[in-house]
């Protein structure tokens, strides 16, 4: 079984830039990043095929996050640009077996325990 574990989380101010890591334990396939905001359901931000450059993104971020991994390092990154208090949320890294573009965090069977993100107005 793999295991996620994330870092980068913390405070900052609107408008200002984090970047979140995510290193797995051994190879997967896709890999994404998803966030849960206090008092309302987890949903996915970004998503990477592993062997590929294939990327994409909710609309809610797409523009201002950039997903990216690191093959030789297991480690996957989201780059976090122009931060906004809706952007508050505790960021979930996640993997699958297989290499499908997905959305669907059922589809997802690894998860991270997760990094907190904290955009103060």
């Amino acid at each position: 079984q793999v295991q996620l574990v994330e870092s980068g989380g913390g405070l900052v101010q609107a408008g200002g830039s984090l970047r979140l890591s995510c290193v797995a334990s051994g190879r997967t396939g896709t890999m994404a990043w998803f966030r849960q905001a206090p008092g309302r359901e987890r949903e996915f931000a970004a998503g990477v095929r592993w062997y590929t450059t294939d990327t994409w993104y909710a609309d809610s971020v797409k523009g201002r996050f950039t997903i990216s991994r690191d093959n030789a390092k297991n480690t996957v990154y989201l780059q976090m640009n122009s931060l906004k208090p809706e952007d508050t949320a505790v960021y979930y890294c996640a993997g699958l077996k297989s290499f499908i573009m997905t959305m669907a965090q059922r589809m997802y069977d690894t998860w991270g325990q997760g990094t907190q993100v904290t955009v103060s107005s």
